[in-house]
C-alpha cells in the first residue's frame, strides 16, 4: 500500500536527479547551449542543415548534462561545429521544438513553409521517457504539415495520456526503440511503421540489467529503487553511444561506429540473439 501511495510522487521525480550531482560518465564536460539559442534560418529555397532534436524525461532542465539526452547533444556540437543545428527541450516543450524548426527551415510559421524548404528539411528526433513520446508526438505534427523527418529513437519510451508512442507516421523514413521491461516504469516494448513502405523500423532493441546493473549515483535512492531498469538504462552508456552513432549515420559527414553496431547487452529485432545473451528479441 506505501509503494502504491507513493507512485504519483515517484513519476514526478522520475528521471530527476539531485541537484547537486555530477555525472561521472559526461562525455563532454562543454557548456550546454540552451534551446532558446537565437537560430540562424536557412535562406529559403536553399538547403538546410541537418537539426538534431533531443527531449528529457521526467521534468528534467533542457540543460542538464548529468542526463545523456544532452550528452549526446554534446557530442554532436562538439562533432560537428557548425555543420548541424543541435537543441535539448523539456518534453513539455514539444511547440517550442516546432518552433524551432520550422525557424530553421526558413519561416515563421509552417504554414509559411515552400515545398522547397519542406524537401530540404533534415530532422532527427531523439528522447527518453516521456521525451520519447514526444519524439513521436512531434514527429505526428511534422507529418501534418508536409515536413519529412529522416530518424526517431526512443529510449525506454513512456506515453502520455491519449498520446501515441508507438505507431510510428510516414513521414519517417527510419526509427528505432530501445527499451527495458522491469519495474513499476517499463518502456514501450514495441514500435511499427504506419506505413511499412515509407519507414523502416531499425529495431526494437531490448536490455535486461537483471545479471549487470548500472550504477547510477546521482539520481535520488527511491528512483533507484522504485524505478531502477527505468533509471539504467538512461544512465547506460552503451545504450547512448548507439544512439549517438544512429544519429550520426544519418549526418552528411557521419564517421563512427558501422551501421547496425549494437551493444553488447542488446539483441534487435531483425537479427537472432547470441546464446550468452541477457536479452530477447521482440
Amino acid at each position: 500500500m506505501a509503494i502504491l501511495l507513493m507512485m504519483p510522487l515517484l513519476s514526478v521525480c522520475a528521471n530527476q536527479p539531485d541537484s547537486t550531482a555530477n555525472s561521472r560518465d559526461s562525455r563532454d564536460s562543454a557548456a550546454v547551449s540552451g534551446s532558446g539559442a537565437e537560430p540562424n534560418a536557412v535562406r529559403p529555397g536553399g538547403d538546410s542543415q541537418p537539426i538534431v532534436i533531443g527531449f528529457l524525461g521526467g521534468y528534467v532542465r533542457h540543460d542538464d548534462a548529468v542526463h545523456t539526452t544532452v550528452q549526446v547533444a554534446q557530442s554532436l556540437r562538439q562533432m560537428y561545429p557548425k555543420a548541424i543545428h543541435v537543441a535539448t527541450f523539456e518534453n513539455r516543450r514539444m511547440s517550442d521544438a516546432h518552433d524551432l524548426i520550422v525557424s530553421l527551415l526558413g519561416a515563421k510559421s509552417a504554414a509559411a513553409l515552400t515545398e522547397d524548404q519542406k524537401r530540404a528539411a533534415h530532422i532527427i528526433l531523439y528522447g527518453h521517457s516521456w521525451g520519447a513520446c514526444a519524439v513521436v508526438s512531434l514527429a505526428r505534427r511534422l507529418k501534418t504539415e508536409g515536413i519529412p523527418v529522416v530518424l526517431t529513437v526512443q529510449v525506454d519510451s513512456v506515453a502520455k495520456a491519449g498520446r501515441d508512442d508507438a505507431t510510428i507516421p510516414d513521414n519517417v523514413r527510419y526509427a528505432a526503440n530501445f527499451y527495458q521491461d522491469k519495474g513499476f516504469i517499463r518502456g514501450q516494448q514495441k514500435i511499427v511503421a504506419a506505413d511499412a513502405s515509407r519507414t523502416t523500423i531499425l529495431g526494437n532493441y531490448y536490455f535486461d540489467y537483471s545479471a549487470n546493473p548500472i550504477s547510477c549515483p546521482e539520481y535520488p535512492w527511491y528512483t533507484r529503487l522504485f524505478m531502477r531498469s527505468h533509471i539504467e538504462i538512461e544512465c547506460d552508456q552503451k545504450v547512448w553511444q548507439r544512439v549517438e552513432n544512429l544519429i550520426r549515420e544519418q549526418l552528411p559527414t557521419a564517421v563512427g561506429n558501422s551501421p547496425g553496431a549494437l551493444p553488447d547487452n542488446a539483441s534487435a529485432s531483425n537479427a537472432p540473439p547470441a546464446e550468452s545473451s541477457s536479452t530477447r528479441e521482440q
